[in-house]
């Protein structure tokens, strides 16, 4: 069988890959004792990645990274998308038969060493967000629980943390048994983010003059449309005349609507002012991360697809749109750094050409006194309510941000006919911790998190998105030798928002 091999291969042939070290060892003795002569052994090398996970069975950053496989060729993640960078080019030589010997052997391409890439991912937070994100999966019993950490100034990456997630150093076993593990569901995957999305419609009715904070809208709890359609809150119950501020802040489904109706003279044009909004952020589009997967998520367009009332108001408060963590990332960083644009990253060069993280311009999206506003909306948020003044408190430190509820679609549902699961929701937190202003974006989806207290407005877990956003903030604030502000608060009640002109 080897004559016949070797007769159509030509002077060698693989007869085993990836040969264990015992039987390495087996044929290493034999050839030391003459025999197997003509057999070799060569090394392959193999990728590792050393530094355990947050979580039991996983390897550090594992969905972030991605693996390189047995071919030499990186998959997933920033080892696939550097690819070329960290593997180079190999060296090409040709062999004269008719040669023996170094005689017989040209050198028809040098080849190219590969290059290191590092990583703007700080180990020592990565490793505290995984065990933070993985004691929320436990508590929460949810799907999936994913957070980041970002410089919304820079939109450099400092932590990016799924569970569940895997081992890197053992991806064929992965393969076989859930390959779908590999994806990094913060870049990946999409969902409708809720009412985190009412930051979005704050910033166009104040952008628009429309609306300002201090304007007064009406609660009525329930909202009545057309086509016996409504919009409702989510305890359902009227809380009267509230400014806008207030309304975003106890997260008014009724209220955000009627300043999204403010924001054209019909639906049609309200419409429009609100999508180019969500396109200014970002929203239904790539955000350029240089990790290999990402997604676009989905933003129907009103131009083509015209909005009924009803879209319109969904919208405001984030259903009827899908949107991916890192898009809601930039978005929100937008809203915290002064109003420019940023392209988030993981690697801590240049983006491989051709790329679209390669395409970066910081242009101005917003304006630096409507960041300034949007930034003391989200401080108001964490102050007003005393649930979350309670659950987001840091001492010395100033944190802002929202929170969202969505309810989740499942087209399975009613014999197919779909329908809204129930009691599970996603539950979202976007945000910021800084000395006086934002110096870290924070955000964190827990996916089809299962309530342990259901009534009208109230859907309690063990873990919510407000107190893993504080132990994930605090974590942040050490780690990354943020210091205390002077004027920082020493306790829920002593916290001051920022002017909300």
């Amino acid at each position: 069988k080897l004559r016949a091999l070797l007769e159509n291969h030509g002077y060698y042939v693989i007869l085993a890959r990836n040969v264990d070290a015992d039987t390495a060892k087996e044929i290493t003795t034999a050839q030391l004792n003459g025999a197997m002569s003509t057999l070799t052994l060569e090394p392959t090398p193999v990728r590792l990645y050393p530094q355990a996970g947050g979580a039991p069975n996983t390897s550090l950053a594992a969905q972030v990274l991605g693996f390189v496989n047995y071919a030499g060729s990186g998959q997933y993640g920033l080892e696939q998308a550097y690819d070329k960078v960290l593997a180079g080019k190999p060296q090409i030589v040709s062999i004269d038969p008719n040669t023996p010997g170094p005689a017989g052997v040209h050198i028809v391409d040098p080849g190219m060493a590969g290059s290191d890439v590092r990583t703007t991912i700080d180990a020592g937070l990565q490793l505290q967000v995984e065990q933070e994100v993985f004691s929320a999966w436990l508590a929460d019993k949810a799907k999936v629980v994913s957070a980041t950490v970002m410089d919304p100034k820079t939109g450099a990456v400092l932590a990016e943390a799924s569970y569940p997630s895997y081992d890197a150093n053992h991806f064929a076993q992965v393969a076989t048994q859930d390959p779908t593990l590999f994806r990094d569901p913060i870049i990946s995957e999409f969902y409708e983010p809720g009412s985190v999305f009412k930051m979005i419609t704050a910033s166009a009715s104040l952008q628009t003059k429309t609306t300002s904070l201090t304007t007064k809208l009406d609660d009525t709890g329930i909202l009545k449309l057309p086509g016996k359609q409504e919009v409702a809150d989510a305890d359902r119950k009227a809380k009267g005349w509230m400014t806008f501020a207030d309304i975003v802040a106890w997260s008014r489904n009724v209220g955000v609507s009627r300043a999204a109706f403010r924001l054209g003279k019909n639906t049609a044009a309200a419409s429009a002012v609100l999508y180019k909004t969500w396109q200014d952020y970002g929203i239904g589009k790539l955000t350029g991360i240089d990790l290999a997967g990402e997604v676009a998520g989905i933003a129907r367009n009103p131009a083509t697809a015209p909005w009924a009332q009803i879209d319109l108001a969904n919208g405001s408060f984030g259903q009827g749109v899908a949107a991916t963590p890192m898009q809601m990332m930039s978005a929100y960083a937008i809203m915290e750094n002064g109003g420019y644009a940023i392209t988030p990253h993981v690697a801590d060069m240049p983006a491989p050409a051709g790329t679209t993280a390669a395409k970066t311009s910081g242009h101005q999206v917003i304006s630096a006194s409507l960041s300034n506003s949007l930034t003391g909306l989200m401080e108001h948020v964490v102050t007003a309510v005393p649930s979350y003044d309670q659950a987001t408190f840091i001492a010395h430190y100033h944190v802002g941000g929202k929170t969202g509820t969505a309810q989740i679609w499942d087209p399975t549902l009613n014999r197919g006919a779909g329908g809204w699961m129930d009691p599970i929701f996603n539950y979202s937190f976007y945000g910021w911790v800084g000395t006086d202003s934002p110096d870290l974006a924070i955000g964190l989806v827990i996916y089809q998190g299962k309530p342990t207290k259901v009534g009208q407005g109230i859907l309690d877990m063990p873990v919510q998105s407000t107190q893993l956003f504080r132990r994930i903030a605090a974590d942040a604030v050490v780690t990354e030798k943020l210091p205390p502000s002077k004027n920082g608060p020493l306790s829920p009640s002593s916290k001051k928002t920022k002017s909300l002109g």
